[in-house]
């Protein structure tokens, strides 16, 4: 069993009274070799689950490659911050003349 850790407690909003109170008793083998999947006893609920796992496919996705800029190029692009690759892929489109 675990031991009570007051700084994970103070950090996740639970007191030592919380902890005392919940009964976890550690399982034995006869316990494991009783116990069923998830998916086995909640069947809908697994397949609705497996289902919204990601994020949704997307229509026309982006395709990872590898390419030699030269350095001045991809740091200008890095230091504009956070979402420089998307920056990156329109400035690319305006330069190939295509739309969105």
């Amino acid at each position: 069993m675990r031991e009570f850790d007051p700084k994970h407690a103070a950090q996740n909003g639970y007191s030592r009274t919380d902890w005392d109170a919940v009964e976890s008793p550690e399982l034995e083998a006869e316990d494991l070799k009783n116990a069923k999947a998830f998916s086995e006893v909640f069947p809908a609920l697994a397949e609705s689950a497996r289902k919204s796992l990601g994020r949704p496919k997307l229509a026309k996705p982006k395709i990872a490659v590898s390419l030699r800029l030269d350095a001045d190029v991809l740091e200008a692009f890095k230091a504009s911050g956070q979402g420089w690759q998307s920056r990156m892929n329109e400035a690319l489109r305006k330069a190939a003349h295509l739309s969105r």
